[in-house]
């Protein structure tokens, strides 16, 4: 191969890199609509999710309890409560209902999260890793949590990872919407 044949080679498979990198930015979608749409449901538990159960004057019963990583609760008496995608509302009426199968004869359950699971932040930040989640959080949030943008960052707009009805999808919004407890967040590195 003649020089001028290789020069023309390497500029083939420049010119093919350069437009596979440039389709690839234009092909990524933004976030689905149920991507937004589950902001604003109502919370729903998953492993890492951290409780407090009061059951009126059973102090033995109430407490904090965790939801493990198989997505239950262990509860005393009554075992393993299936706590995965279920809402508050739903774990209060699981607890109560096998309550009263033989332990409690009117048991008034109320439960809160105490503690979120985590979000994390990665990419071009500060310091990438795991943050506590806070109810409101939004992008811009997390980000200063993690140490703001480093200089290279890509600013308008991030990568989020969420799961939605036991999928995990992920999309692109912008730093002001909301983020939700479990979400991965990346900074994109900018182009130029």
């Amino acid at each position: 191969m003649t020089f001028a044949g290789a020069k023309s080679v390497l500029a083939i498979a420049v010119a093919t890199m350069l437009c596979a990198t440039l389709s690839g930015c234009n092909t990524y979608q933004p976030a689905p609509k149920s991507f937004s749409e589950a902001t604003i449901q109502p919370y729903r538990l998953d492993s890492g999710d951290r409780l407090r159960v009061n059951v009126f004057e059973q102090a033995g019963l109430t407490g904090t309890y965790t939801v493990d990583q198989a997505g239950y609760v262990a509860f005393p008496l009554i075992g393993a409560v299936p706590s995965r995608g279920h809402t508050l509302p739903e774990m209060e009426q699981m607890i109560a209902e096998k309550l009263r199968q033989g332990y409690l004869r009117d048991p008034d359950v109320t439960i809160e999260v105490d503690r979120y699971r985590s979000v994390f932040i990665m990419g071009e930040v500060g310091q990438a890793g795991q943050y506590s989640y806070v109810p409101g959080m939004t992008v811009q949030n997390a980000i200063a949590v993690a140490g703001g943008y480093s200089a290279r960052a890509n600013q308008a707009n991030v990568d989020v990872t969420r799961k939605i009805n036991g999928r995990v999808i992920t999309g692109r919004i912008p730093i002001s919407d909301p983020i939700m407890a479990g979400d991965t967040v990346y900074v994109r590195e900018r182009l130029f």
